[in-house]
């Protein structure tokens, strides 16, 4: 390119605006290109025109720099150079990026004051990506209606934005608009059917007949199936408990990408086969040449160990992934394998992990804060907070709102009272963090299990927002230490008020305070208040790894099943 650049110069073509545009072109746009060479050459011409602004507008766009993808747009409004409706595409979907809403509308008026928005589709659909992407799906909505003429990316684009922003119903309406609307000529296609089998999977009990319609319809309409949307059905299956359906989706895919493993990896885990997952990620290992694990496979794998209190698959997962080589473990990772030996319940390995870390975020300390709170070592919290303090450095690693939620939990369950004030006072007095309703109930727990209930009242009735059954509830376990009847009836009383069905466990243990204070009448008035509300409380389960995870609740038989799974 530079001697290209030469040859421009010495041939005398460098005031020749079209050669030294297709030059830039060929530095921004290529794949061979250099950007930071388009922008040399750009910076030193005299007369710049519409299309050297575009290509370096698109191309900032497409390396994911949005905000030099503006200025450039600014530069090119301030020299009198107008914008055409290959700008305003590029310069939308940077607004979108940014989510810079109040510029976004300005572009959008620009386009409409320069008459692009309501003939050209292409602008159009990067309006609808734009709003959809800052949340207002209503002027998206507006913008696709109004279209005197609609693409095919116009269609995928709103489809699109009613699955990322859950309005499922609406995606499949206007997927049977899209069909049914035959004189347009317009078919769907693979980009189509992944927005749709996303939506699917995040639908309760009818998404998976819905995702076998999809499927259905790709396979007698001959949608051609590429690897985008065959990871869509992998996923639709996985998340939809399909097990059986997603093996066969994985085995007759003719490519697998790195999303293609982890999505039959995460469906084996999420399922409780871990040995299956296993021999998969070991399959993925020995192809390395071909693709590579990433922190999706580390996180979707030590996750699910966690979920199932899974240790020993979870140390061998992240054995193979750590140490193998196979790939650089990312923050995010680490912090998946603290979260996994914590709640597996070995919190000195988590914290083994935790020690080892090459760099933390704000998650690490949060999520070993929580390893050491949930094992009651309240102290041991407190002192990794003060650690925390000490170190900090960045935004990345300032305690937020999560830290002083695990530090209040901690401090409840260890009995720290006073430290928990003053961790409460610190939290909003030194970092500025409002309180959340998850904070005020942990106070309130901390407050009530000392046996201060008129502070914790207090408190309750201080609140910035109107306190939730939870917070009531939190106050229960002081109640039943301190055996405090007064306020257990008033607890009582806001509940009926608030949340009557707030829950059968509240209730439960209303009437087991009633039972040990010897309340005779108030414990009868409960059962029968259990009985009218049809409230219940939640069986305990316990869970055994046999070759799966096999999860039941306390039963007189246990030692029974236990031998059967034996």
């Amino acid at each position: 390119l530079k001697t290209l650049h030469a040859q421009i110069i010495l041939r005398g073509f460098s005031g020749d605006s079209i050669s030294v545009s297709k030059l830039i072109s060929l530095c921004a746009l290529s794949p061979f290109g250099e950007i930071e060479y388009a922008d040399y050459v750009f910076d030193r011409i005299p007369h710049r025109n519409r299309h050297m602004y575009n290509t370096l507008i698109r191309a900032s766009v497409n390396r994911e720099t949005p905000s030099k993808a503006l200025l450039l747009y600014r530069k090119m409004f301030f020299s009198g150079i107008f914008p055409n409706e290959f700008t305003f595409p590029f310069v939308l979907k940077a607004c979108a990026f940014l989510k810079d809403y109040r510029l976004g509308v300005s572009v959008h008026l620009h386009a409409l004051k320069l008459g692009f928005s309501r003939c050209h589709v292409c602008v159009q659909n990067g309006l609808i990506n734009f709003y959809a992407a800052c949340g207002e799906i209503d002027s998206s909505r507006r913008v696709f209606v109004l279209m005197d003429f609609r693409t095919l990316v116009s269609w995928n684009s709103m489809i699109g934005c009613f699955a990322k922003m859950g309005k499922f119903r609406e995606a499949f309406s206007l997927f049977r608009n899209m069909i049914d609307e035959e004189e347009e000529g317009i078919e769907p296609d693979g980009r189509t059917f992944v927005s749709l089998l996303s939506a699917s999977s995040r639908i309760p009990i009818a998404g998976v007949e819905l995702g076998k319609y999809l499927h259905w319809y790709v396979l007698v309409h001959g949608v051609p199936i590429d690897v985008p949307l065959q990871n869509a059905l992998l996923d639709m299956y996985s998340k939809c408990g399909h097990l059986r359906t997603a093996e066969a989706v994985f085995a007759t895919a003719v490519d697998r990408d790195v999303i293609s493993w982890n999505s039959m990896i995460g469906c084996y885990a999420r399922n409780g086969y871990l040995e299956e997952s296993l021999k998969l990620l070991d399959g993925m290992l020995s192809r390395r040449s071909v693709v590579v694990p990433d922190e999706a496979t580390a996180i979707t794998l030590l996750s699910a160990c966690a979920r199932l209190g899974d240790a020993v698959a979870g140390e061998e997962f992240r054995r193979c992934l750590f140490e193998s080589g196979a790939f650089r473990p990312s923050v995010a990772a680490y912090n998946a394998a603290i979260d996994m030996y914590a709640k597996c319940g070995f919190p000195e390995r988590a914290m083994d992990v935790f020690a080892a870390m090459p760099e933390r975020d704000v998650v690490s300390w949060n999520t070993a804060v929580n390893a050491v709170a949930a094992h009651g070592s309240g102290s041991a919290a407190v002192d990794l907070f003060r650690r925390m303090e000490e170190e900090e450095e960045t935004a990345t690693t300032k305690p937020d709102a999560v830290t002083f939620n695990g530090l209040l939990s901690a401090c409840c369950r260890s009995g720290l009272t006073e430290t928990g004030r003053l961790l409460f006072r610190k939290m909003r007095d030194a970092y500025g963090i409002p309180y959340g309703i998850e904070h005020y109930s942990c106070m309130v727990d901390i407050l009530g299990r000392g046996g201060f209930f008129e502070e914790a009242l207090k408190l309750i009735g201080e609140m910035a927002m109107k306190p939730d059954a939870a917070v009531w509830g939190a106050l229960l376990g002081g109640c039943r230490i301190h055996r405090n009847v007064p306020v257990t009836k008033v607890i009582l009383k806001q509940l009926l008020e608030i949340e009557p069905a707030s829950g059968g466990g509240v209730y439960v243990l209303i009437h087991n305070i009633f039972c040990e204070s010897e309340r005779w009448v108030d414990m009868q008035r409960t059962r029968r208040l259990i009985e009218n509300l049809q409230v219940w409380k939640n069986a305990a389960v316990s869970s055994v790894q046999k070759p799966i995870s096999h999860t039941f609740p306390e039963h007189p038989t246990t030692l029974n099943i236990i031998s059967h799974l034996d």
